[in-house]
């Protein structure tokens, strides 16, 4: 097949896909899809939950193993939208669609850059992997994480989120923390009890003050944010209990659990953690297709937002045609060209020199 006919194919397969509403969680349809067009292609194809994946028939356990990877699950639309967010609109070059940008172009583009490879048995020192997973929006736990311990030991992936088809070879992690401080309520004429606003105080300033020693060229610093506050019942009673959120970012040199204890080290408040598991990742810039994308003229950057490459314990990096600042906004679009492009590079930096 030529270039064009594959970027046909992508576009008719998401098509279906946006007019098929895949909120996260909701995905059985939007997998039913992906699953029977990965089958129409002649290719293999397995499924645990609403994860699909296809193997290369080929494998070989003596070589390194590819994972090309995107979610088909999208944010609920939001109200500001001019248009169906569910009806595939094309005007022009701009495709328009719920989860067109994020991150329907990279998962229909990869797809046909796998049956490429795989279909015209193209020679390669590797094995490829596609896999259409699930609950990306939401890092649910039946996503990526139930889909991964089913495949063969991964090298190395490409997520294709949108990047303008530029490699973000970082991504800050997230760790959210419940700041809870313990007073005692009394009448607050007599000034009586303990306020628990006091009591948290220092902490708060501590945590908007603090600055960790290791910075990331990429990523840039780890950072505390207090993005919620309650206490107090009314004016004249003294809050006995206060409660914070604090939203961490984490660059690559800092694990979520050495943060998580040393901030309950230097806080008074107790501290508790929803979770641990979404880790900032990286990949090394001197890595044989990072330099490849560099050859190419792409530069690698830092990315703020998170992916499912948290939950991936091997290198990665993302890489998707699309913009990240369309992504979950009203009227969201993606450009046919893009996608076109995509398809072109991905093919290019897939095959041997």
């Amino acid at each position: 097949m030529k270039q064009n006919e594959y970027t046909k194919e992508a576009l008719l397969l998401l098509k279906k896909l946006i007019a098929t509403p895949s909120i996260s969680r909701d995905e059985n349809e939007a997998a039913n899809i992906m699953e029977a067009a990965i089958k129409d292609y002649g290719l293999k194809c397995s499924r645990k939950g609403n994860n699909v994946w296809s193997i290369d028939p080929d494998f070989d356990e003596k070589k390194p193993t590819l994972l090309l990877n995107a979610h088909i699950d999208t944010v609920k639309p939001v109200e500001s939208w001019t248009r169906d967010p569910f009806s595939p609109t094309v005007e022009g070059d701009i495709f328009y669609g719920l989860g067109s940008n994020d991150c329907g172009g990279g998962l229909v583009a990869l797809l046909q850059v796998f049956r490429h490879f795989i279909v015209n048995k193209v020679p390669r020192e590797y094995n490829l992997i596609y896999l259409a997973s699930c609950e990306e929006e939401v890092s649910g736990k039946n996503g990526i994480c139930i889909a991964l311990p089913e495949l063969p030991k991964i090298d190395v992936a490409i997520v294709g989120e949108p990047t303008g088809m530029q490699p973000a070879i970082a991504e800050k992690g997230l760790m959210v923390l419940d700041l809870i401080a313990h007073g005692k309520s009394g009448h607050a004429a007599r000034n009586e009890g303990v306020n628990a606003i006091y009591e948290a105080l220092d902490d708060l300033v501590w945590i908007r003050n603090h600055k960790f020693k290791k910075v990331s060229p990429f990523l840039g610093e780890t950072k505390m944010t207090i993005t919620v506050v309650n206490a107090g019942t009314q004016h004249n009673v003294i809050p006995d209990k206060l409660t914070a959120l604090i939203d961490v970012r984490t660059n690559e040199f800092y694990r979520n659990e050495y943060v998580y204890e040393y901030i309950s080290k230097h806080c008074k408040s107790e501290i508790k953690a929803h979770s641990f598991r979404l880790h900032s990742s990286h990949i090394d810039p001197e890595h044989p297709l990072v330099k490849k994308c560099a050859s190419m003229g792409m530069k690698p950057f830092g990315s703020p937002t998170l992916s499912d490459q948290a939950l991936m314990d091997f290198p990665s990096f993302k890489l998707g045609p699309g913009e990240s600042s369309r992504s979950h906004s009203a009227d969201e679009f993606i450009k046919i060209s893009e996608i076109r492009n995509a398809i072109k590079q991905y093919i290019e930096l897939l095959s041997a020199e």
